[in-house]
């Protein structure tokens, strides 16, 4: 119920919350229902623009506006429309193939395929003067948003962020997105949206990928691993409010300063990083973490079958698109073997937590802290449990960041000896195969799934990153444990066993 103008617009900024290009939004109702005022105050909201003036297109038909991303939004009144053939003309399928388009009378559009949110208005006067009634539903997974918008709502209401401007951030290669919300006094958090993962197609033993590779399926592990983390005196971010079911979080905003410059890694930011490692590899730690009550995550081995199945991404995707090559299934298989084998000695003696994404993304300096809480660490909810020696790699061979065999042996040094202090016997020459192993092992993986989200997903953004992998995974495989995966690529993929170029 709508029981006056006010709320029809507060309705249409609710709406625009959940909106994005390809949306159709039907509003239908009679004459004098509120179909304009709704479609106003949710163009203004999506323009980011209050006072925008937005006439009613009734006269001409169709309207367009941009949204505050510069992306495409349509307004049509076909109230006037006297056959289709005016849409032909107006050019609307083209005009609406990429925007978020807003139909009043939407009765006379020809039937067309994407998701829908159709809203249905009609005056209840015997509720007051201007009272309306609104039904609202969607098709192709509107249905869900609503639902999660309205959990949103719920969840900022509850948690004391109901006033606060929520300002869209950068995603990252997952699902996953991102708001930092600002109250009217300035504090600022950050929302995270991560609906629980449905499982994908079984590519391998009746299993989807994510299973296969210990990916987190819920924003449980996120959170177990937070409170977990921090118990440990690490600074991962405060929960000041979530909703499990929904995937949703409202978590301390730890700011934007990184632990790079436009010259590349900062030495004592990296050495830092480099100390927290150290610290937490040196500890006992629980393989089942607490959630909520009566909720335990249980942290996933990162065991070969994971490792192997991440490798093959780069037959499967790098050679064919990056390369051009075709592999036969001899070669595809004697890549598969040699790998089998050589992840054999990264199979570790006492597992640790595994971060799984420790580099320069996910780590956020803390200048107003001391010690190892100035490394801010945001994304862990992959954790696993794993060889010490993979996360030391993800810091030290960034994929977005170029470091130097210099610079890199020096840190490793410093890993080396930190481990030592706490750990007189630490094994440092098992710990360096099994680096060379692991870090060889997440180039390849790295190189395929750069190459996939190129192909599959149209990201070709990830492909500046492929010369720096390449060198990496060139100074991976110079080491004795990776000969035989040497000649292979020398064989297969003549180049990328070329000697690595210093950064």
């Amino acid at each position: 119920m709508l029981p006056e103008e006010g709320a029809t617009e507060d309705l249409g900024r609710f709406l625009a919350e959940l909106l994005v290009p390809g949306d159709l939004v039907a509003l239908s109702g009679g004459l004098g229902g509120g179909k304009t005022t709704l479609a106003r105050a949710l163009i203004r909201e999506l323009a980011g623009a209050p006072d925008l003036d937005v006439p009613s297109p009734t006269f001409t038909l169709v309207q367009p506006y941009e949204d505050r991303r510069g992306r495409a939004i349509v307004h049509a009144d076909l109230y006037r429309l006297r056959s289709p053939d005016e849409l032909v003309e107006l050019g609307f399928d083209e005009m609406t193939e990429s925007a978020i388009t807003l139909v009043e009378w939407p009765e006379r559009l020809p039937p067309r395929d994407g998701p829908t949110l159709s809203v249905d208005l009609a005056l209840r006067p015997e509720f007051g003067e201007g009272s309306r009634f609104a039904r609202i539903d969607g098709t192709g997974g509107m249905r869900a948003r609503l639902d999660r918008a309205r959990a949103i709502r719920a969840l900022l209401a509850r948690s004391g962020w109901d006033e606060a401007e929520r300002i869209p951030m950068q995603g990252d290669a997952s699902t996953r997105a991102y708001e930092r919300l600002r109250r009217p006094d300035g504090s600022t958090a950050i929302l995270a949206v991560s609906p629980p993962r449905p499982d994908g197609p079984p590519v391998r033993d009746g299993k989807p990928y994510s299973a296969i590779v210990k990916l987190a399926e819920s924003v449980h592990a996120f959170v177990a691993m937070d409170r977990a983390l921090r118990a440990l005196g690490f600074s991962a971010p405060r929960i000041y409010g979530e909703d499990l079911a929904h995937g949703l979080l409202i978590l301390e905003d730890l700011g934007s300063e990184p632990v790079v410059d436009a010259g590349g890694a900062r030495p004592e930011r990296y050495a830092e990083a480099t100390r927290l490692l150290a610290k937490l590899h040196a500890m006992e730690l629980p393989g089942a973490l607490p959630v909520a009550q009566g909720i335990e995550h249980v942290l996933p081995p990162y065991d070969g079958e994971a490792l192997l199945f991440e490798a093959e991404l780069m037959p499967e995707w790098y050679a064919p698109a990056i390369r051009g090559v075709t592999l036969s299934e001899e070669a595809r298989a004697a890549f598969v073997a040699l790998w089998a084998e050589a992840l054999r000695g990264a199979i570790p003696d006492r597992p640790t937590w595994t971060l799984r994404d420790y580099h320069s993304p996910n780590l956020i300096w803390l200048p107003e802290r001391e010690g190892l809480e100035r490394v801010g660490l945001i994304d862990f909810q992959d954790a696993v449990l794993g060889h010490p020696a993979y996360d030391v790699a993800s810091l030290l061979q960034d994929a977005r960041v170029d470091t130097s065999a210099e610079f890199e042996l020096r840190l490793l040094g410093l890993y080396a000896r930190e481990r030592r202090a706490r750990e007189p016997d630490f094994d440092v020459q098992g710990f360096a195969r099994a680096y060379a192993l692991l870090a060889a092992q997440r180039a390849t993986k790295i190189l395929g799934i750069f190459a996939r989200l190129d192909r599959r997903d149209g990201k070709p953004g990830y492909l500046a990153h492929l010369p720096r992998i390449e060198g990496y995974l060139a100074r991976n495989l110079a080491h004795p444990a990776l000969a035989r995966l040497r000649l292979w690529h020398e064989e297969h993929l003549p180049g990328l066993a070329a000697a690595a170029p210093e950064a």
